[in-house]
This record gives C-alpha cells, sequence and structure tokens, in this order.
C-alpha cells in the first residue's frame, strides 16, 4: 500500500484536499438538516393568509420552525398595532432578508471549496512534475521510463483528488441554494400577500 512519504510533494497537497473533503461533507450535512422544515406550517399560513384577505383578525399560526412562520407571527404583531402599509412592508422585508442571509450560511464555504480544490490539485501537479524531471536531471545518463513515469502519475494523482473534492462540494452547494431559494419564494409570497391584504383592508385590520 502506498504511503504518504511514497507521494512526495504530493503527500501535503492530498492531506489538505482530504481536511477540505472532510469539512464539505460535514458543513453540506449541517445545512441539509437546517433547511428540512422550510415549508414547515405552509397549509395553515395559506388559511390564514385567505382568512386575512377577506377581513379577518385572527392571529397567525404559531408555528416557529420555518422562516415564513416566523414572518407571519411578526406580520400579525405588526396587524395588531395598526403599523402602516409601507412601515409594515419595510419590516417584513427586512426580517425576510436577515432569514435569507440565515438559511444560506455554509453555502459560500463550499463554493469556495469547489473552487480550491482543483487549483490546489493543480498545484501539486506542478509541484509533482518539478520534482519528477529534477529527479530525471540528477540521474543524468543512468535514468530511465520509470523515473518518469512514477513521478508523473503521482503528480496527476492530485488533480484527480482536487476534482473528487470539488465535483461533491459544487453539487452540494447547487442543492442548498435550491432550498433557499425555494424558502426565500415562500417569504417573499407572504410579505406580498400580507401587504395586499393590509392594502385591502384600508390598513385598519379591524375594518
Amino acid at each position: 500500500m502506498t504511503g504518504l512519504q511514497d507521494l512526495g510533494t504530493a503527500g501535503p497537497v492530498l492531506l489538505v484536499l482530504a481536511a477540505l473533503s472532510l469539512l464539505s461533507v460535514a458543513v453540506f450535512l449541517a445545512r441539509l438538516m437546517a433547511l428540512r422544515g422550510l415549508g414547515a406550517g405552509r397549509r395553515a399560513r395559506d388559511d390564514w393568509l385567505a382568512a386575512l384577505e377577506q377581513g379577518g383578525v385572527a392571529p397567525p399560526p404559531q408555528d416557529s420552525r420555518a422562516p415564513a412562520g416566523r414572518i407571519a407571527a411578526r406580520a400579525g404583531e405588526l396587524l395588531s398595532r395598526d403599523v402602516p402599509g409601507p412601515a409594515l412592508a419595510a419590516d417584513l422585508e427586512q426580517l425576510g432578508n436577515a432569514e435569507v442571509g440565515a438559511l444560506g450560511r455554509g453555502i459560500r464555504l463550499l463554493e469556495l471549496v469547489g473552487m480550491i480544490a482543483p487549483l490546489l490539485g493543480l498545484l501539486g501537479t506542478v509541484l509533482g512534475m518539478i520534482q519528477s524531471f529534477r529527479s530525471l536531471e540528477m540521474a543524468e545518463g543512468a535514468a530511465n521510463a520509470s523515473i518518469l513515469a512514477g513521478g508523473i502519475w503521482q503528480a496527476l494523482l492530485t488533480t484527480a483528488a482536487g476534482l473528487v473534492v470539488a465535483i461533491p462540494a459544487v453539487i452540494g452547494a447547487a442543492v442548498l441554494q435550491a432550498r433557499v431559494e425555494a424558502g426565500t419564494g415562500e417569504m417573499e409570497r407572504l410579505i406580498g400577500r400580507v401587504v395586499l391584504a393590509h392594502s385591502l383592508r384600508g390598513g385598519t385590520p379591524g375594518s
């Protein structure tokens, strides 16, 4: 079995890539679990929004598992205080932006791993090729193809490892981004319907 000492300059690069791989897997799984409940309570919120658009004054469903649920709770609080329409919209949009920022945590890190892993692999390949040609030069007339071939496969190994780390990281970032966009769309829909219902009622919850 090939040890790190047998890989020459590829060894340290492979260790860094292995660490990045573990980090990206941990971040992806943690964020995937955190984004699990984005659609929780949607039916109850839809019922509340429909009642609100018909002039109802019932409080929103108390479900804080999803960001949209927390925005609905805030909307209910502001409506009960008869907050003017522009202030209502601005407050809910600010809360929505904060929720979107929280949802997107970790995605940038995965994208960064996806960008730097191939570069690290390429760096390992370049260093390995330098080492191979240096060994070939030092061998002088006793050089043979096995000296060069051994160095080349070690060098190319880091490029392959960089791609193996980068591809899942990019895919993971795309999966998480799709979920964040779905959650963002739900929040935008809720805010729009709340603001519309408020305007249809003339800005007075009890009217």
